[in-house]
């Protein structure tokens, strides 16, 4: 019981924003026009949440969507009833990923892991070893090969963490680390993955389906 019980506050949340044309996967807007940048934002976000969907028939997970753009309605005529919504909220990403975890604990989580959608090499075996590696370590961070991540995984809210990042560039994960690094957390690597952010990434999501 003491297992299911550790298993059942492992806590899932999927960032993603509602495929609206000309104001997602920007971008891309170039190469794919305002629709079909929206269009990819769907079909990326639909394939994370099925890769999460096979993960929870084989654990106890709770899962929630933290969404930008849209509003609930639309969040759940998309994607269904059977998820927990909530709105990503004001501020720059790091506030956003601080409410997101500070809620998450207060909730009685013990391990979070936060998911983007822009990574198709996020599949149910990374998130579980994410996962699996908080038994161990304190942060767990999925690399990307753009210098920022898709992945984070904590046991405890670490502010410091979010604060002064510059998002959006290639420095995202060297700063993040830095700070760890100084707060003395215990960390691991999980494999680095590509994200699909431009035109010349569009390769990465074509080989899913192939």
């Amino acid at each position: 019981m003491l297992k299911l019980s550790e298993s059942s506050r492992q806590h899932l949340i999927i960032f993603t924003r509602y495929p609206e044309p000309g104001k997602t996967k920007t971008r891309l807007i170039p190469a794919l026009g305002n629709v079909g940048a929206a269009d990819l934002q769907r079909q990326m976000t639909e394939y994370t949440i099925s890769k999460v969907k096979e993960l929870q028939k084989k654990t106890s997970l709770t899962v929630e969507v933290r969404f930008a753009g849209g509003n609930l309605q639309l969040m759940q005529d998309w994607l269904g009833l059977n998820l927990v919504y909530h709105s990503q909220g004001e501020g720059d990403l790091g506030e956003k990923l601080v409410r997101s975890l500070f809620d998450a604990f207060q909730s009685g989580a013990q391990q979070v892991v936060i998911i983007g959608t822009d990574c198709p090499g996020v599949n149910s075996q990374v998130i579980a070893t994410a996962f699996e590696q908080m038994q161990t370590f304190e942060l767990v961070m999925g690399p990307a090969i753009d210098g920022g991540y898709y992945l984070i995984g904590l046991r405890h809210l670490v502010p410091e963490l979010f604060a002064n990042i510059d998002w959006g560039t290639s420095q995202v994960l060297q700063q993040t680390m830095d700070i760890a690094q100084k707060l003395n957390l215990s960390h691991v690597y999980l494999p680095t993955l590509a994200d699909v952010d431009r035109p010349e990434d569009l390769p990465i999501w074509e080989q899913v389906f192939r």
